[in-house]
């Protein structure tokens, strides 16, 4: 999946708007929004939401996008059960895909992966 920053330059590019404009148009400073595309700034829901706006696309799609780990509640799930840091980096260990986290996160709970079936 393509990451926001790339999405975003390719998408501007499609509107042909400049760096400059575009920035201009979120009301932030064009330094800002590279950074944003290179990846080295996040924007915040804010921003994001006029990102949206500006390039024409859906929020969602944007938030899809955004592969940022949502801190504030890693950090309330962790502070409130130590497990879940350990299951976080068991996953990252085992190089885990998103699809493989999804598709057991949509499991009905007591069913087991198919993988262990027999």
């Amino acid at each position: 999946m393509e990451g926001l920053g790339p999405f975003m330059r390719r998408r501007r590019d499609e509107l042909d708007l400049s760096l400059r404009e575009f920035a201009k148009r979120l009301d932030c400073s064009a330094a800002f929004v590279s950074d944003i595309e290179l990846g080295r700034r996040n924007p915040s829901e804010k921003v994001l939401a006029e990102i949206a706006r500006v390039l024409d696309v859906k929020l969602e799609e944007l938030q899809a996008m955004d592969v940022r780990p949502p801190i504030d509640d890693i950090k309330r799930l962790t502070q409130n059960d130590p497990r879940f840091a350990l299951a976080f980096r068991t996953m990252i260990d085992k190089k885990v895909s998103a699809d493989e986290l999804l598709a057991l996160a949509n499991q009905k709970k007591g069913e087991r992966h198919p993988k262990h079936k027999k």
